[in-house]
């Protein structure tokens, strides 16, 4: 039972974190455990899962953040500030995660170049149309309060879309992580009705040779998912 445990975990651990950060990971945490349960405490602990979760979190900010910068940037235009005192109090408007590198734009002598350098952040992006319609309202003289406007409901739309998106594909990435666990349930089921599919997948070479083939199978079709899904959230 306790091998049926380790494996159900290691594909956990496959399914979280993908087949080639689990594979050194999982390296790592057979070669320190001690027991069944130091085992499941060190698989858990070095999960990439919550760095994932994270990510995306800061990502969402930023895109958030950068139509909030757009908004408050249109409104002190429109109450007559200059452009740089505008952006000045629109950066402080925002929550301290986003506005801590964007106060260090502030102070460039070249405040378009700083904010396409901060665009390269996940998120990000609206900054490097931002940047441009600096150059084309501040630099140029051209009317700029119309051009934020138009930018803040371009990323807003956009955002909504990508949002739409996420949320249409939550039941597929669902689907393919039942599909994959499902071989799991099936050695649990027969664990449970008397049989021994352990020994013969480790112990015997065409059980071993089934067990490779699965786990193979089982990471391709993760990564082909993942792969889609990755391509329909970001076209």
């Amino acid at each position: 039972m306790v091998l049926l445990s380790m494996l159900l975990a290691a594909m956990a651990v496959w399914l979280w974190t993908g087949p080639p950060h689990a594979v050194r990971r999982l390296t790592v945490v057979g070669s320190r455990a001690r027991s069944h349960d130091h085992w499941l405490r060190t698989v858990l602990r070095t999960s990439s899962l919550a760095n994932l979760l994270r990510a995306r979190q800061e990502e969402k900010a930023w895109r958030l953040g950068v139509i909030e910068l757009c908004d408050a940037l249109s409104a002190e235009l429109t109450a007559g500030r200059t452009p740089e005192d505008a952006l000045a109090d629109a950066v402080a408007s925002l929550s301290p995660a986003v506005a801590t590198p964007l106060r260090a734009t502030l102070a460039s002598h070249d405040l378009p170049e700083s904010l396409y350098e901060l665009s390269h952040r996940p998120g990000a992006q609206g900054l490097r149309l931002l940047a441009a319609c600096w150059n084309i309202g501040v630099e140029r003289g051209a009317a700029f309060v119309p051009v934020i406007d138009g930018l803040a409901q371009g990323l807003r739309d956009a955002h909504d879309h990508h949002e739409q998106i996420k949320a249409q594909l939550a039941g597929t990435h669902a689907t393919a992580r039942l599909l994959a666990v499902l071989p799991c349930l099936g050695l649990a089921m027969s664990w449970s009705l008397g049989a021994d599919p352990l020994r013969f997948l480790f112990t015997t070479l065409p059980g071993l040779a089934c067990f490779l083939l699965a786990l193979l199978l089982d990471a391709a079709g993760i990564l082909w998912t993942t792969r889609i899904a990755a391509k329909a959230e970001n076209p």
